[in-house]
């Protein structure tokens, strides 16, 4: 048995038998489904995603101390890579913290992913593919096929003809990925940041106009959710500078002078005389 097979036995098969039979009891409504199967994964795997984002936050606060290694051994490249490491040891963060959760998670989202395509099946073709992964011994999950793919003003077997759930997806990307972009002292550094901070909302949002509304629905709930997440775990982040007034300064009132007398003396002092002027006694200069 080869890889494919094994992941269709274990937990792509499972995952659209599962996905079927829900959309039974939710209505006959798969957006319904999607959503609700997508907010039951990421809870259970909230751990996994906790330990991820704590991760992701000590790094953020590690960043001005970073920048300062990197500035003081910047010639040499083993001493900073001694350095940083100490750095890291010493706050007890792995530079691969927030990878390890997310590895484990993949598999996992991958599957949910290739579920939603599989199930919203709408050719002769991709209802024949559908049929090889549902369980004989559940009579049930023949009677829901094909499934109603009417969800609001959506037809999750097509794209968003009128926009909005792109536009919604690259939004809700947008804040989640601002609220874990920490900010960085190198000018590079800092524009990759915000490269990476406004490219991935756009490929997801184009992405939505392609593919069919059901990912797209999937995509929006799970950034609902990680922002969700990522608010009990570090508040709003780098997100809520955006929204704080900035005070207003005023301009430094001018020193109140009498008839012919300066207001201070340190005034008296530090006022420079003009050229012209250099040479003569005081009494004719205020005269």
């Amino acid at each position: 048995m080869d890889i494919g097979a094994i992941w269709d036995l274990i937990i792509l098969g499972p995952m659209i038998n599962i996905m079927v039979v829900l959309t039974r009891y939710l209505f006959n409504n798969l957006g319904l489904t999607i959503i609700a199967l997508t907010i039951v994964i990421r809870a259970a795997m909230y751990p996994l995603s906790r330990k991820q984002l704590q991760s992701t936050k000590k790094m953020q606060e590690l960043q001005p101390k970073l920048a300062e290694i990197q500035k003081k051994y910047a010639k040499d490249r083993q001493k900073l890579a001694k350095e940083q490491m100490a750095l890291y040891k010493e706050a007890g963060v792995s530079p691969t913290g927030c990878l390890l959760p997310m590895i484990i998670q993949m598999p996992v989202w991958i599957a949910l992913y290739q579920s939603i395509m599989c199930v919203l099946a709408t050719t002769p073709e991709e209802l024949l593919n559908l049929s090889r992964h549902l369980y004989t011994s559940w009579p049930l999950v023949f009677d829901q096929v094909p499934l109603n793919s009417k969800f609001l003003w959506l037809d999750l077997g097509i794209a968003d003809t009128y926009m909005i759930l792109p536009i919604l997806v690259g939004v809700s990307m947008w804040i989640q990925q601002k609220m874990t972009t920490p900010s960085y002292t190198d000018p590079q550094q800092q524009s990759q940041s915000q490269m990476m901070l406004w490219m991935m909302p756009l490929l997801f949002a184009f992405m939505s106009l392609q593919f069919n509304s059901g990912l797209a629905l999937y995509w929006l709930t799970s950034n609902i959710i990680s922002i969700v997440m990522q608010y009990f775990v570090s508040g709003w982040g780098p997100l809520a500078t955006m929204f704080k007034k900035q005070p207003i300064t005023k301009p430094p009132a001018k020193p109140t002078s009498g008839t012919g007398q300066i207001s201070s003396k340190k005034e008296m002092a530090t006022t420079k005389k003009p050229a012209a002027e250099e040479g003569k006694r005081p009494w004719m200069f205020w005269k």
